[in-house]
């Protein structure tokens, strides 16, 4: 028993461990060294990202109709979380325009790719892409028309991670090889993509802001409590087979994704109490995901 626990604790701090080194060395270089992330961001959603996910999508590896039902589940996880917790900002006396989108969206990027792929392999990089996309897709439609319901979702097409999705879609279901030299290129790229994601994540974490903390926490616990509430019952709905409830759980339990506090500032929707439900909700996933994953692993 003491040996299975060992090794137990062994495997959540080497998927652990690796995430908050990242992180930890773009906070730390980010308080010595003024560090202008904008333009290394806007090069990983334009370049790296899409390439991850077109590598992923096209390779010979990739089932997407394995993927259905998780994606139904990630997308119910999404929706309902919003719904389960819109009485809640009447008792937080806090806007559902600002307490809502970052309960609903996660980290899936930044955080929930690697995480799950150290956590469950390379075999688990599809499922963690699928997620990924599932939740980035909700975001920019139904996360954008909550913010302002004037939103065009035809501008969803000029986004390069879309026109990946689409792409790679292509690619899986035509039976397409890609040739070498392109595999190699895509999958140099896409190598690139989280690692950036975990540095700037720790770079954004400078900026904490502690002002709003009361509303800060109540986000951080109701968060992954609200998602992990949700996918117990809906994996034995959809009959989830162990791995995808795994990928799930993990899914359920991320943070709140650091686009939202992005896209609070571009709306101007009170951006100072979302950054700090995003940097409370991110720094409290420190002691959250350990203990999932002890449960998972």
């Amino acid at each position: 028993m003491e040996l299975a626990s060992y090794s137990i604790l062994e495997r959540v701090f080497l998927t652990v461990f690796p995430l908050i080194a990242i992180v930890s060395l773009g906070f730390f270089y980010a308080r010595r060294r003024l560090t202008d992330m904008s333009t290394a961001n806007k090069i990983n959603i334009d370049v790296f990202t899409p390439a991850l996910i077109f590598s992923v999508m096209s390779s010979e590896s990739f089932d997407l109709p394995n993927y259905y039902t998780l994606a139904v589940a990630a997308a119910a996880i999404v929706i309902l979380s919003g719904l389960v917790l819109w009485p809640a900002c009447r008792i937080l006396k806090v806007e559902a325009k600002t307490f809502l989108p970052p309960m609903m969206f996660s980290n899936s990027g930044n955080l929930g790719i690697p995480l799950i792929v150290l956590a469950f392999g390379e075999a688990a990089l599809p499922a963690a892409v699928v997620l990924f996309l599932v939740e980035n897709l909700l975001h920019f439609t139904l996360g954008m028309y909550i913010l302002d319901p004037k939103t065009r979702l035809i501008n969803l097409l000029r986004m390069p991670i879309i026109l990946a999705t689409l792409a790679g879609l292509l690619w899986s279901y035509s039976g397409w090889v890609l040739p070498a030299a392109l595999r190699t290129l895509m999958d140099m790229l896409g190598q690139v993509a989280i690692p950036l994601m975990l540095f700037a994540l720790g770079v954004r974490m400078t900026g904490i802001d502690f002002t709003h903390w009361k509303i800060g926490a109540w986000g951080a616990l109701l968060a992954p409590l609200t998602g992990l509430l949700i996918a117990f019952p809906l994996a034995a709905l959809l009959d989830l087979n162990s791995e995808q409830f795994a990928y799930l759980l993990v899914f359920a339990a991320l943070p709140p994704a650091v686009l939202n506090y992005m896209i609070a500032e571009r709306y101007q929707q009170q951006p100072h109490l979302v950054a700090s439900i995003v940097l409370l909700g991110n720094i409290a996933s420190l002691v959250i995901i350990p203990l999932l994953l002890f449960f998972i692993l």
